[in-house]
This record gives structure tokens, C-alpha cells and sequence, in this order.
């Protein structure tokens, strides 16, 4: 069984996160599962505007519906924030037993021959498709539609994975879309890599392709491995070559991909030889780090968008979500993918373009953030009051409509109409768009007995959490930890290591072990989960006739 429990005490794992606008390290203590140190870093360039070199004047501007990303941000944050929180931890680089990396997905950068970024090769500085994609670039949504419907012609297995859509975010539309519209980017690459594998290689210097970013962004499964040459070559000529441009071998969840060179323990002053995990998608991390070890199990991640994860010992249909693939998570369960595209996004819009100066001026004379005045503000409104609903498509639908180009709406606005109602409106669809999602997997005889909750929004606005707990009309535990990723990357860092290290033989081991729930609860109020229960009803009808074709006004106006 390896070390006991007592000694590994001294040993410590870090896990790093790459979220869409930062990334942040921790570094924890294997045997307690204490977080002992942390470093946060902002992306400099942020979400790319315009390529380096184009003019300032808004004449290069990219396509409102794309989302590029600096390379060189994602390697600067990895070797600043370990060195930052191995410094700030005091613990010994002989007691750091292993690393983790999580990553959005899909976020992935076409690579040269010789490994170098498409984006810093000459001839492709200023082609936006050799630059590094973020998840939420939604320039490939006709690829994505095409692709599901050449898929349902032909009956492809692979669909019933993926709820029979795909989505414009997975690497699959954003490959067809290169393919289409840069052919000489997709013939330059030599492999296309998600950013996570990217920066595993680096540590490495082993090309592996984590499965869970494979299983749910690229249609593979273990059994039939990705979509056929016929079926790709039938969506574009080019991509019949396609499984020659994906190279590396594909890896469970806890395997180790490889272990730290020379040069890369000497940039991060770590020891040569420190284990690598298998890279992973940073919702599906998050999983272990609250103590879910088991089936009918789920958990929401509430950030910049929301990803909902359940584990299930059933393989069954479920329209419209991420995908489904057995062993990515949990060891033994399949783990369904779900989620929205707009929370912590949307609600950042409406504090930045529509709160007037006289609220910005009160919460700065309360020295309280603009989010928490409105939420005290709209505590004080009972559910309904407001004669307000609203559709949460502020960036397009993930699950279950699948659809980037439907957008956001506000049913019920007066001139009497205030921030906060608007506010809680707000809120109120982010709640009720998750209902939608797990109601479509009840109908598809998956349910969750349990619910648990992470990510930034959950300790910052209790307000919000509470409101989650009465329209889903189910207690939420939530997690101790404010940096749910990156904890989960360590905890598979803990697996990968290995006992014989003084890590876990099994990520269940290790989430038993080091898993923090721990958090405050959430109890559905009665009166509240009634009046809900008839606004949620109002809320459906807009959605089945605004998203699942009673009206595509939102389409044509997008157009």
C-alpha cells in the first residue's frame, strides 16, 4: 500500500489551472489535503483584440466571434506560479512528489515539426488560425452543424456520446473550420495539441493527449477510437489525414504522462524526474477535489461559464450535452459533461454596461463590491416580484440546445424596472438554464442524488448559491476550497506519483483522502421552490420557442 497515512505528511503535490483569463498554483499537502500555498497570474494580453503587429486603429480587428490567445501567457503562468507557490510554501523541492495540469477545453495550438507554435513560425505571425483557440471562440458554429448533420445522415455511433449535436467550441468544428478557411495552417501543422498536453510536453518532453479532452472535444472513445477517415474525409478532403496531425498517445485520468527534464526542474527549481500527470479539462478536475468519489454524484463549477459533471454507472442518451466517456473522472463511471456558456460573464456585462453611477457611488461609500450591493439589494425582492424572466444565452447555448448563435433576452422590463431586479433576473436564468439541463437528464434516467458546488462564484455571492439551492429545489454542498481546479489537478498529481512516492494508488483513494467539501450548505426554502416552480414554467416556454425552433429570430438577427 505504500506510506502510511502519518507519512505523508511531508509530502506535497501541486496543481496548476488555466482558467480564461488567469491561471493560478497551489501546492498541497498530500496526507492532509491542506492547500499550504497559492499564486494566481493574469494573462497579460488577456483575449485578443487584434494579432501583434495590426494596426491600433480597429481596422485588424478579429471577427467579434473569435477568441485567440497569447502562447507565451500560459508558458509564463506555468513557470511563475509553481516557482511562486513552492516559494511561498517553504516545503522542500525533494518533498514535491507531482504536478497537475488543467486547462479550458477546447483551448489548443497547431504546433510545428518541431514543436514550436504555429503562431511564432514565419509566415504564420499574423494567420489568426495558427494562434492558440480559446474554448469560447465560436467562429466554427456552421462547421459544428455541419458536422452533425453529415453525422446523422450516416448514422454515426459516435453521436449518441454527444447528446446527437456538436458543439462549436470542441476542437472537431474549430479543425474543420482551419481546414476550410486556412488551408495552409492546417497543412503546416504537425500536431494539433490542447494547451494543457502542450504544456505537459513541455515539462516532459513527451507528446501525450489526455482522453478526457479527446473523449469530449474530439469524439473519441476507447473502443472505436476517433470518428472514421471515411466520415472525415467526407466532411473536408484534408481531414481524411487528420489522425496523423493528433499525434501522442492517449492517457487515463491519474496516469503519470512523463516526469520533469533538466531544464524544466531547473526553471521551476523542482527536482528532475518529479512526476507529470496526464493533463485534464478543468471542470472534470474538480470533481475529486470535493470529495465526490462515487456514482450519482454531481457537481457544478460556477465561473466565467458554468461545467457540470455527473458520474454515472449508466451509458443512456442525453440530448444536447458535452459528452459522455467512461473512465475520465472516476475509474469505472461514465462522466456526463453539461454546462453554460455565460455566469460569471454575464453578470460581469451587466455591472459593467448597465448599473448607473449612483449604485457605483453607494457601493464605494459601503466599500462593498458592485455584485454585493446588488445582491443585498435583490435579497430583498421575493421570487417573482419583479414580473422579470430572462434567457441566460448571453454567449450562445452549451447544453442543451447546442446552439452559439442564440443570445440573451429580458421578458418584463417597465420604467420601473431597477438594477437589482434586472440583477436577479439574471441570476435567476443561470438557475433556471442549469434546471433545463437536469431535466433532460432525468429523461434520460440519470439523476443526481447529490449536488455539490465549486468554482469562484460559490464563497462570493452566498445570495446566488441560495437561489441555486430553491430553483433546483435540492440541497447544494459546496467546496472549502476557492481554487477547486487547481486542487483537483493536485489530486491527480497525488495518483499519478504513486504510493510507492508517498502519493494514492487510485484517484477514489485520493479523493477520499485529500477531497474537501466541507463547505456551507444550502437548503432549498419551501415557499421559495413553489413560486419557482411557476416562474421556471414561463422560463421553459421561452426557451422551447426562442432555442428549439418555434421562432430563430435570434438566429436571423445574428446574421
Amino acid at each position: 500500500m505504500g506510506e502510511s497515512y502519518e507519512a505523508r505528511n511531508d509530502k506535497y503535490v501541486i496543481g496548476v489551472d488555466y482558467g480564461t483569463l488567469s491561471a493560478r498554483a497551489v501546492v498541497v499537502c498530500v496526507g492532509s489535503g491542506e492547500t499550504v500555498a497559492e499564486s494566481v497570474y493574469a494573462y497579460p494580453h488577456g483575449i485578443l483584440r487584434t494579432l501583434p503587429g495590426e494596426p491600433a486603429d480597429g481596422a485588424g480587428e478579429l471577427p467579434s466571434d473569435f477568441a485567440l490567445q497569447e502562447i507565451d501567457d500560459y508558458v509564463e503562468a506555468l513557470y511563475h506560479t509553481i516557482r511562486t507557490a513552492v516559494k511561498q510554501s517553504g516545503c522542500r523541492a525533494k518533498d514535491v512528489i507531482g504536478i497537475g495540469i488543467d486547462a479550458t477545453s477546447s483551448t489548443f495550438i497547431p504546433l510545428s515539426a518541431s514543436g514550436e507554435p504555429l503562431c511564432k513560425t514565419e509566415g504564420f505571425q499574423q494567420n489568426p488560425h495558427a494562434w492558440l483557440k480559446l474554448w469560447k471562440h465560436h467562429g466554427a458554429q456552421e462547421e459544428a452543424d455541419r458536422i452533425t448533420a453529415l453525422a446523422a445522415k450516416r448514422q454515426e455511433k459516435f453521436m449518441m456520446r454527444c447528446g446527437g449535436k456538436v458543439n462549436a467550441e470542441w476542437m472537431l468544428p474549430k479543425l474543420l473550420e482551419i481546414a476550410q478557411k486556412a488551408p495552409k495552417v492546417y497543412e503546416a501543422t504537425d500536431n494539433f495539441m490542447e494547451v494543457s498536453d502542450y504544456l505537459v510536453y513541455l515539462l516532459t518532453g513527451e507528446v501525450t493527449r489526455c482522453m478526457c479532452h479527446a473523449g469530449y472535444k474530439l469524439l473519441w472513445n476507447e473502443e472505436d477510437g476517433y470518428p472514421s477517415e471515411d466520415f472525415l474525409e467526407a466532411l473536408h478532403p484534408c481531414l481524411a489525414s487528420l489522425s496523423g496531425k493528433l499525434k501522442g498517445k492517449e492517457l487515463r485520468v491519474g496516469e503519470c504522462a512523463g516526469r520533469l527534464t533538466k531544464e524544466a526542474a531547473q526553471k521551476l527549481g523542482l527536482r528532475e524526474g518529479t512526476a507529470v500527470a496526464a493533463s485534464l479539462i478543468d471542470a472534470h478536475v474538480a470533481v475529486p477535489s470535493v470529495g465526490i468519489d462515487g456514482a450519482d454524484k454531481a457537481l457544478m463549477i460556477l465561473g466565467t461559464s458554468c461545467c457540470m459533471l455527473l458520474c454515472s454507472e449508466k451509458l443512456s442518451y442525453i440530448q444536447g450535452i458535452s459528452g459522455c466517456v467512461k473512465d475520465a473522472v472516476l475509474p469505472g463511471l461514465y462522466a456526463y459533461e453539461a454546462g453554460q456558456s455565460a455566469v460569471g460573464d454575464l453578470f460581469d456585462w451587466f455591472v459593467r454596461n448597465c448599473v448607473p453611477g449612483s449604485y457605483e457611488r453607494e457601493a464605494a461609500e459601503k466599500g462593498i463590491s458592485i455584485h454585493t450591493l446588488l445582491a443585498g439589494k435583490a435579497s430583498q425582492l421575493a421570487p417573482g416580484e419583479s414580473g422579470l424572466v430572462a434567457l441566460d444565452w448571453w454567449n450562445g447555448n452549451r447544453s442543451c440546445l447546442a446552439d452559439a448563435k442564440l443570445s440573451g433576452m429580458i421578458l418584463g422590463m417597465t420604467l420601473r424596472t431597477k438594477p437589482e431586479e434586472l440583477y436577479r433576473a439574471l441570476l435567476e436564468a443561470t438557475a433556471f438554464g442549469m434546471r433545463a439541463i437536469f431535466e433532460e437528464f432525468h429523461r434520460g434516467g440519470v439523476t443526481a442524488k447529490e449536488l455539490y458546488a465549486c468554482g469562484g462564484i460559490v464563497g462570493k455571492n452566498p445570495f446566488m448559491m441560495q437561489l441555486y439551492a430553491d430553483i433546483l429545489g435540492q440541497t447544494i454542498y459546496t467546496s472549502s476550497t476557492e481554487q477547486g481546479s487547481a486542487f483537483g489537478a493536485a489530486v491527480y498529481a497525488a495518483v499519478a506519483a504513486g504510493a510507492a512516492e508517498g502519493g494514492y494508488l487510485s484517484v477514489k483513494e485520493a479523493a477520499g483522502r485529500m477531497g474537501r467539501s466541507g463547505g456551507r450548505r444550502y437548503e432549498p426554502v419551501p415557499q421559495n421552490v413553489e413560486a419557482y416552480n411557476r416562474l421556471y414554467r414561463e422560463y421553459k416556454i421561452l426557451h422551447d420557442y426562442f432555442g428549439a425552433g418555434g421562432n430563430e429570430v435570434m438566429h436571423r438577427l445574428m446574421k
